[in-house]
């Protein structure tokens, strides 16, 4: 075995790499070797012999199967496996408790945000919740430059904005306005869903102009039999003078479970105004279960009949007490919760029945919920409006954002069979999720964990948010998290974000790309890391490269002059400084680190270098060490 240090890749994943590695896993004879355009060999497929593998159940050529496609569909899927060379540079002093917060805020473009997120966070999300642009002709676009020709491409150039921001408007004049929408909302869903947990959800905002088109494409990415429900959100409870036609008063926001059979049943809390005017009881079990209403333990004529179910009650007394049509429950069930007190007599008359006590909570304290409905009323844009406007009296930096007891119902059916989640909105524009997540009871927000993504969209000129000094919407995203987690009522708990912002790999570009043989010795000695990078941002493009949590606490020491990085204590060491000596090399082997990681240039000597493996195979074997 070779004493070089394995060095990190530096790069998002190569998914359609990780692809064939899944179809060699099932057909190992289809995945062969071939060189690449750097001249190094990579896998590929060998699609004549899966072919023949596959060979009862192919589809070729013009003959007739039901799917979706539009121009640049291919392209999209190619855009959305790619690698990129880029990373995550922490801005502490956009942030709010940098060093303990487990919330993150991505500021970027969300395509890709989601390529870096993919060893992180890949099965690790419970919910996602976002609300993409409508594509109502006026609003923006990610622009991907999925199979545009050089003039679509020329034309589109002179749209970028100054900052190089990869916007564009997609108006109805486009030849491919509902392709464009298609092409950029596939590559991020493609993404999204392989963050998700395997009980995880996705909730989509959208209204009637890309309502159908999105329900087609998420029945591809999620499966249509994991479709849940189209929610009928009632935005308005009026109408004006502009509709031509019908008054719109509705949105929709559809629901997909990334795997149904893995689904858990989920309700939502009991409305406050309905336990305060339904459950008033109390009885010696208050302290567990809280206050109970009486129900009727008669069925309901819905109820299918069941013979079993049709019996004599026999009382303390000897009365006998006969259901009119049938009990909800079997005789057993019944005596014992006469004996239990959870079961009581009522007299109207010479007419005797039974009541049952439903109380709010059951056996283990946990609160009763209830299952959401299909229509979503009595929330309403003005409530987002006025959410928004507690935090920015100023000026109306967002227009329609979406009201934030909206958003926290989702979370609150994502967290109903479980409350420690991660919950992922990458078209986060206000921050609305942020609020929810802020807004919840406190057991269950202490518990709930975010990540936002931002792309730093330039706010419109002469705009009341540009007036206001909020030169980018991610500006206003941040802003408002930080003004909403510092309300008395919610400023307990984790109310903090770690501000990452997308940019250029650290790494220098000669030493990344593919090089012959003969150049190895001469690249060892160039310094790798590009000007102005510091050790933070080489940290957590590390964290990035090796999967490693971006929310674990960080620690900063000097040992022995250098500067090293203790991530959640000794979940992974690094020290990124010149002149690291065998001294210090031992130190840190004796702290027993999970990973440690150096420069591939830092160490003081070659001897040095050449000993690190042999000196933690020696003191802390378990350490998986690196470099970069």
């Amino acid at each position: 075995m070779t004493d070089e240090i394995e060095k990190l890749k530096m790069h998002s994943p190569d998914l359609t790499q990780d692809n064939i590695a899944k179809i060699r896993a099932l057909f190992p004879g289809c995945v062969t070797e071939a060189a690449g355009e750097d001249g190094k060999l990579r896998m590929a497929v060998d699609f004549d012999q899966l072919r023949q593998e596959l060979s009862d159940s192919i589809i070729e050529g013009p003959q007739e199967r039901y799917h979706l496609n539009w121009p640049g569909k291919r392209e999209a899927l190619i855009t959305a496996n790619a690698p990129i060379a880029k990373t995550l540079r922490p801005a502490r002093d956009e942030s709010v408790d940098f060093d303990t917060t487990q919330n993150l805020f991505i500021e970027g473009d969300n395509l890709e945000a989601l390529k870096l997120l993919q060893e992180t966070y890949l099965g690790k999300v419970k919910m996602i919740y976002i609300d993409p642009p409508y594509n109502t002709g006026n609003d923006f676009v990610y622009d991907d430059d999925f199979a545009d020709s050089s003039e679509d491409f020329l034309e589109k150039s002179l749209q970028v904005d100054d900052d190089k921001n990869r916007l564009v408007a997609n108006t109805e004049a486009n030849g491919r306005f509902h392709s464009d929408w298609l092409s950029m909302m596939y590559a991020r869903l493609k993404l999204a869903r392989s963050l998700l947990t395997e009980n995880g959800m996705i909730f989509i905002s959208i209204d009637d102009n890309e309502q159908s088109s999105l329900k087609a494409v998420c029945d591809e990415v999620f499966g249509k039999d994991n479709f849940v429900e189209c929610f009928v959100w009632k935005k308005s409870y009026g109408g004006g003078p502009k509709e031509k036609y019908a008054v719109t008063q509705h949105e929709y926001v559809l629901m997909y479970a990334r795997s149904l059979p893995d689904l858990e049943p989920f309700s939502l809390p009991y409305d406050p105004q309905k336990v305060e005017r339904y459950y008033k009881g109390t009885d010696e079990h208050f302290e567990i279960r809280g206050p109970f209403r009486l129900k009727p333990l008669e069925a309901t004529k819905s109820m299918d009949a069941r013979p079993n179910l049709v019996y004599d009650v026999e009382l303390e007394s000897g009365e006998l007490v006969s259901p009119q049509r049938q009990w909800l429950w079997g005789r057993d069930r019944v005596i014992q919760a006469l004996k239990d007190n959870h079961v009581i007599v009522v007299r109207n008359g010479e007419k005797t029945t039974l009541n049952y006590k439903q109380y709010l909570r059951d056996e283990n304290g946990v609160e009763r919920g209830e299952k959401p409905f299909s229509v979503i009323d009595g929330i309403y844009t003005q409530h987002g409006t006025a959410d928004l406007s507690k935090h920015f009296p100023e000026a109306v930096v967002v227009q329609f954002p979406k009201p934030v007891q909206l958003i926290r119902q989702f979370i609150q059916i994502a967290t109903s069979s479980d409350p420690n989640v991660i919950v992922l909105d990458f078209f986060a524009g206000s921050g609305t999720t942020a609020e929810a997540v802020f807004s919840l009871p406190t057991p269950v927000r202490n518990q709930v964990k975010f990540v936002l993504v931002q792309i730093p969209e330039q706010t419109p000129d002469q705009s009341s948010a540009s007036k206001a000094g909020f030169e980018t919407i991610a500006e206003i995203t941040k802003e408002r998290i930080r003004r909403a987690g510092a309300l008395s009522e919610i400023s307990e708990g984790d109310v903090g974000f770690r501000v990452l912002k997308i940019d250029t790999s650290n790494m220098a570009d000669v030493f990344y790309t593919p090089d012959q043989t003969s150049q190895a010795d001469l690249l060892s000695r160039v310094d790798n890391v590009k000007p102005g990078r510091t050790g933070e941002d080489l940290l957590f493009q590390v964290l990035l490269d090796w999967g490693v949590d971006l929310t674990l606490p960080i620690r900063r020491e000097t040992v022995q002059g250098k500067t090293v990085f203790f991530v959640a204590d000794t979940a992974l060491m690094a020290c990124f400084d010149d002149g690291i000596s065998e001294d210090l090399v031992k130190e840190l082997a004796g702290h027993a680190p999970m990973r440690i990681v150096f420069k591939d240039t830092g160490f003081a000597d070659d001897q040095t270098k050449i000993n690190v493996r042999q000196i933690f195979k020696a003191m802390s074997p378990e350490t998986e060490v690196k470099a970069i």
